[in-house]
């Protein structure tokens, strides 16, 4: 006799599991989309060097920066799903850098396009920025495309401790992030938040205060939990290789989301648990298994230890 995990049936609200209910089990899958974007905390706006834990390439499919135009990364990558997962329905996802950084009439030119592109099978538009780099028109523009597709606007929460966002050179602090999140009540996008979990001044208490402090945006329906990725290319990989500091072991990043996942809304749509690098630009941790593998193994630390989303929710109270 099988566990609920052996028959599909996640301890958490899976994305995976949302998509196949709402496009009714069609496989629907994210195409990445390179807009050519910078960022505000690289071209000198706000700074440069951007974020110390970041190096675009590493979270940016080689198709993607290999292409030159969004017509041919969208065909390439929609027939790349195709052959190799069966896919269906297609999600645009305009990933790297920071994706609403434009004027509006450039990132409507740019969406246009994207979506224009075997349209029929297209059902959503996800977008990804900083929280700084939104406003009043830009959300006005995103929500224009909601009565075709869904939209998504996922922005970088990354850290709720401006502390920690002043160490890292994000360059935008956590009530940026409240102003995003206010200025898109009640909006038509779906709002997605990413977080980071490692950064080493961090404690185990600090991090888990994350969970209260998303909780208390109920406008917030997608999550993405990220472990910290030490990569080549990034001002930390510099100081990591000068002074080494902890990093998560698999087990050590498990134990913790058997904490961290009780105590989430039970209504947030997890995205991802963790998040793969460019193996050619990790440092640190190699955990030296397959995403799948790294999948499993946590889902099914999850379902032994009974940690099961929303467990252990209680209404929020804000973090300090």
């Amino acid at each position: 006799m099988g566990t609920p995990l052996d028959f599909g049936q996640k301890p958490y609200n899976s994305y995976g599991a949302y998509l196949k209910e709402k496009y009714d089990g069609k496989r629907v899958f994210k195409i990445i989309a390179d807009g050519g974007f910078t960022c505000p905390n690289r071209d000198g706006s706000k700074g440069y060097g951007g974020c110390t834990y970041c190096n675009v390439d590493s979270f940016t499919p080689e198709l993607s920066r290999s292409l030159p135009t969004i017509r041919e990364q969208i065909e390439q990558g929609m027939e790349r799903a195709i052959k190799g997962y069966a896919a269906e329905k297609f999600i645009i996802y305009f990933q790297p850098n920071t994706n609403t950084y434009a004027p509006i009439h450039y990132l409507k030119m740019l969406y246009d396009e994207a979506l224009s592109i075997n349209t029929e099978n297209i059902v959503g538009l996800s977008v990804g920025t900083r929280p700084d780099c939104i406003d009043a028109e830009k959300v006005s523009l995103l929500e224009s495309y909601s009565d075709r597709f869904d939209v998504d606007l996922e922005m970088g929460m990354e850290s709720i401790y401006n502390e920690t966002l002043v160490k890292i050179n994000r360059g935008c602090s956590h009530e940026e992030l409240e102003k995003a999140l206010t200025l898109a009540n009640n909006s038509k996008l779906d709002l997605c938040v990413h977080t980071i979990f490692g950064f080493p001044w961090e404690t185990h208490e600090m991090m888990l205060r994350y969970a209260d402090e998303i909780n208390r945006f109920p406008q917030i329906k997608f999550i993405k939990l990220h472990h910290l990725h030490i990569v080549e290319g990034s001002i930390m990989g510099v100081k990591y290789k000068k002074e080494p500091f902890h990093v998560f072991s698999l087990e050590e990043y498990t134990d913790f989301l058997c904490e961290f996942i009780p105590l989430l809304r039970p209504d947030i749509v997890i995205q991802r648990l963790f998040g793969i690098s460019d193996y050619d630009l990790l440092i640190a941790p190699n955990w030296k298994l397959k995403k799948s593998e790294i999948q499993r193994f946590i889902d099914k630390e999850l379902e032994n230890r009974g940690a099961s989303q929303g467990s252990h929710y209680t209404k929020f109270q804000k973090a300090v």
